[in-house]
């Protein structure tokens, strides 16, 4: 049985290979100068596979079957050339690509993005990919597929509060940046997707690197970043309405429009959407509208584009959970009742963009920002104490009361501006980099109390807490790639980043007051990659990054409790093999931690539950990916992960409900909490008729555990979706196409959960643990209409 179910493997995984017989050579040279370019892009359009020009210019592509075949030539400054050829003899293409009349907007996020021959593990979602899953799920959504990749939503839908994880590593380790600007929250360092509703509309690639990857601008690449590239240049003018509705009352609508060039030098591109769902848990109603506006000048040598965009979303609270013993009876269980117990935030984002081209060797590019961000979220709160919101207690005849019901809103205002700047090179066997970034937040905290059932002694608009903090975070990085031959090619990244971070907190005296921390990091990285042959290559890397504490680590702990930073030691193992048929791709990581902060229940010297650093921890995984066309009009395509993630040593420690004190249990090598052993995803996607498309994806996440203790009864199960796609699209001659798009999601109606938390203490002498479960949706469907003119 076992030999039987390992030859049904690897008959799944390993294709048969029919190698063809014929092979195209060439070189590849600039039209005006004669001058050989280095790394131009040649591929074969419908199949996996492509090369590049070495360093004198020539490629090869062997092992192709006779037929007709479309060759793209490409290489970034240059016009792009499709060559149809028949082939059934050897054949020599010499292709001379001529200069642009414009800068290309590629320039603007070339300093913070992997290349494929960077010694570096990242996926590529291009606009193409996206369209056709976007239906208003979340940005979160559209990467569910890539290696390693876990997603959930609080209202289990796919639309509002979202999250992601990228090999175990939460949100608040993934850097994030939009055409290379910062977009963590500075203090929580997370990003809230939810403030960029139908943000997928706007985009026209983004990167996700795995690992430390290369250097970027903004908080600490701690495991992964996504590298987001909004709208590029659209020559001719254009309108697009995109309409969706499904499952849970989801509606999305979205205009995108555009003049085209106007007099061969300005363009103006803009998009409004509104998304709406009442979500599968109970009232976790999301309503959240958004705009994208853009202005560019192209020139010969420059570009500069004025980019606007906002979200404002309205979501009702689904954070809590379900409560474990109510999953079988009542998954979609909301505990919040009151009708405006809602996250109410908006944020407006403004990008300056400017590049110039020196000579086709150097060019520039630079950026200034700002965002705006306010907000609240409002709670009903039953019987709370009059002292936590600075209130006396009152007596009314004979009686003391000190409690009341109220209703409360915590508000954060925040500005965040800056600069980012980086000078690229270019020339034969060298490409090098130097940028940087300088950036501020500001943001203010407060809270106040909107109706009580007791006043006391409030009065309007008084604020029970009122805090601010500023942090200043300044990098400098260098990036130099050198080919040393047609084979070896070798990569050398450093930077160097200060955060300073003021703000309010506790002193020594448990007293709140003005405190400030000041850190420095140095994060070198050095790779290296070996070209096998014309289809396939190897790569090793290791990367340093470095990580400062939370808002919450800081603000909840005084001097002498603060945690320290932390840091990643990252060794990447890599081979990629793309044949015309086929693609395979492996890799090995190891992600060495020191000082991780984790939870682990223990109180501080204020006490508050904060992190604690624990000094060794580590990730270790094999990511396999492969694709295979079948024939003309189907094709598979798969990747799974297998990881071990482990804390060493781990100290848990449970609340005494009797006596008020904590006891403690120590563990070794314990899994690290939502790190699955094992992720994988699937894909066969089938064209039975032109322009027509079915894709069934499957998606299977292993055993999760909510904290660090490896305990079986405080986890997640593992499950096992599967999605319906069909898309179909037409081009009439009144306008340019129209394409129709239906999801079912989750089609075999797996009842699971993504996401939740867990809480141990001890009451009557018994040891309990209260379990919450975030449950996704069963099967549900979104249908999308698409009109582009």
């Amino acid at each position: 049985m076992k030999k039987k179910l390992f030859t049904i493997a690897l008959m799944a995984i390993i294709p048969i290979l029919t190698y063809g017989q014929f092979s195209i050579t060439g070189k590849i040279s600039d039209v005006a100068s004669n001058e050989v370019l280095v790394g131009a892009t040649i591929t074969i359009q419908n199949s996996f596979s492509g090369v590049y020009s070495n360093t004198k210019g020539t490629y090869t592509l062997k092992n192709l079957k006779a037929g007709k075949y479309n060759l793209q030539f490409s290489y970034i400054g240059y016009k792009t050339i499709i060559k149809e050829i028949d082939l059934n003899v050897n054949l020599t293409i010499d292709i001379s690509l001529e200069r642009t009349a414009l800068m290309t907007d590629e320039v603007i996020v070339k300093a913070t993005r992997a290349t494929d021959n960077s010694p570096t593990t990242y996926s590529t979602l291009q606009k193409s990919q996206l369209e056709k899953t976007n239906l208003g799920q979340d940005i979160t959504y559209m990467m569910n597929t890539l290696p390693s990749v876990v997603v959930t939503s609080d209202a289990g839908g796919g639309v509002g509060y979202t999250g992601i994880r990228i090999r175990g590593t939460d949100p608040t380790r993934i850097n994030v940046t939009i055409n290379g600007i910062p977009y963590n929250d500075a203090e929580s360092q997370g990003s809230f997707w939810v403030d960029l509703p139908d943000f997928t509309s706007s985009i026209e690639n983004m990167q996700i690197q795995r690992g430390v990857g290369t250097s970027t601008n903004g908080a600490g690449a701690f495991g992964a970043s996504i590298n987001i590239q909004t709208t590029k240049l659209n020559q001719e003018a254009y309108a697009t309405y995109s309409g969706s509705f499904g499952s849970f009352n989801t509606a999305k609508n979205t205009m995108n429009f555009g003049t085209g060039l106007i007099n061969n030098k300005f363009t103006f591109d803009g998009r409004v959407s509104n998304i709406t769902s009442d979500g599968f848990i109970d009232r976790a109603f999301s309503d959240m509208k958004s705009y994208y506006l853009s202005g560019a000048y192209y020139g010969k040598k420059d570009i500069l584009r004025i980019i606007a965009f906002s979200g404002l979303e309205k979501t009702y609270q689904a954070w809590y959970g379900v409560p474990k013993d109510s999953l079988e009876t009542n998954r979609t269980f909301n505990p919040y009742t009151y009708k405006n117990q809602i996250d109410y935030y908006q944020q407006d984002n403004y990008q300056a963009l400017y590049s110039h081209e020196f000579n086709q060797h150097l060019n520039f590019n630079a950026a200034l920002h700002y965002t705006y961000g306010s907000g609240y979220y409002e709670e009903y709160k039953e019987q709370d104490d009059f002292s936590s919101y600075g209130l006396n207690d009152l007596i009314i005849n004979t009686d003391t009361i000190t409690t009341s019901d109220l209703i409360r809103r915590r508000w954060l205002s925040n500005d965040f501006y800056g600069a980012t700047w980086a000078f690229n090179y270019s020339k034969n066997k060298l490409n090098a980099t130097f940028g940087g970034a300088a950036n501020q937040y500001l943001g203010r905290h407060f809270g106040n109390v909107i109706w009580a059932q007791y006043a006391s002694n409030s009065k309007p608009d008084n604020k029970y807490y009122n805090d601010k903090a500023t942090k200043t975070d300044v990098n400098e990085f260098v990036k130099v790639a050198y080919q040393i031959n047609n084979k070896f090619n070798t990569y050398f990244d450093l930077q160097y980043r200060t955060v300073n971070y003021a703000f309010t907190g506790f002193n020594d005296s448990l007293m709140m007051v003005d405190q400030d921390a000041t850190l420095s990091f140095i994060n070198p990285k050095i790779g290296l990659s070996y070209k096998i042959n014309n289809s396939s290559n190897i790569y090793a890397s290791f990367a340093t990054g470095n990580k400062e504490p939370n808002r919450n680590d800081y603000v909840d702990a005084t001097p002498i409790s603060r945690p320290k930073s932390e840091k990643l030691e990252n060794l990447e193992l890599g081979y990629k093999l793309n044949k015309p048929k086929f693609y395979v791709g492996a890799t090995c990581y190891y992600m060495y931690y020191t000082n991780q902060l984790v939870l682990t229940g223990k109180l501080n010297d204020v006490g508050a539950y904060t992190r604690t650093n624990i000094p060794k921890s580590y990730r270790a995984g094999l990511e396999l990916e492969g694709g295979y066309k079948i024939c003309k009009n189907l094709e598979a395509s798969a990747n799974v992960t297998f990881s071990e993630n482990k804390i060493m040593n781990f100290t848990e420690y449970i609340d005494n409900w009797d006596d008020w004190s904590q006891s403690s249990k120590t563990y070794s090598k314990t899994d690290i909490a939502f790190s699955p052993n094992i992720i994988s995803s699937g894909a066969i996607v089938y064209q039975p008729i032109k322009n027509a498309e079915i894709s069934w994806i499957s998606k299977y996440v292993g055993k999760q555990f909510l904290d660090n203790t490896s305990n079986n009864d405080r986890s997640i199960d593992p499950y096992f979706t599967n999605d319906l796609r069909l898309a179909y699209n037409i081009k009439p001659k009144f306008m340019k196409e129209i394409s129709f798009n239906l999801s079912f999601i989750n089609i075999l109606d797996e009842m699971y959960e993504s996401n939740g938390w867990s809480y141990t203490y001890i009451s009557g002498g018994t040891q309990l643990t209260d379990n919450y479960y975030y449950p996704q949706a069963g099967r549900h469907f979104l249908v999308g209409l698409t009109l582009k003119f």
